[in-house]
């Protein structure tokens, strides 16, 4: 049901107004890519002008979406980084809590470094997150 309200609200007007600036502007022109021969070009080709316009600003938005991505790069870099760090840290956390609840039932005592001896009950593992680590 969305998708057929999205297709007549967008949709729709976008391709009416393709096909009606492609009525408008389908006289033929030359593409030239001869600098020192415009009038008979070695390299050119003869296309209508909407084919031109909307190759150029098809080009545009691929252009401009691949210098975004690269433009983006450090600010991936650094959350893979702090996603690792972060997963990294669930498991140390998760880790602890086991030995917390290990010497907490009298079970063998695996001394855990760097470990607060002040920890409540509440800090005890509950469930696991979509990375394994507990709760």
């Amino acid at each position: 049901m969305l998708r057929k309200i999205f297709n007549i609200l967008v949709i729709l007007p976008l391709a009416i107004l393709f096909v009606v600036f492609a009525v408008a502007n389908r006289h033929i022109v030359t593409l030239s890519f001869d600098p020192f021969n415009s009038s008979d070009p070695a390299l050119g080709v003869s296309l209508p002008l909407f084919v031109v316009i909307i190759a150029v600003a098809m080009f545009g938005v691929i252009a401009g979406g691949v210098a975004t991505w690269f433009g983006q790069h450090c600010w991936r870099r650094a959350a893979r980084q702090h996603e690792a760090d972060a997963r990294h840290a669930r498991a140390e956390l998760a880790d602890l809590r086991e030995r917390l609840a290990a010497s907490r039932n009298g079970g063998n005592q695996v001394p855990a470094s760097g470990s607060s001896p002040g920890l409540t009950p509440s800090y005890l593992a509950i469930g696991r997150d979509k990375h394994g680590a507990a709760l």
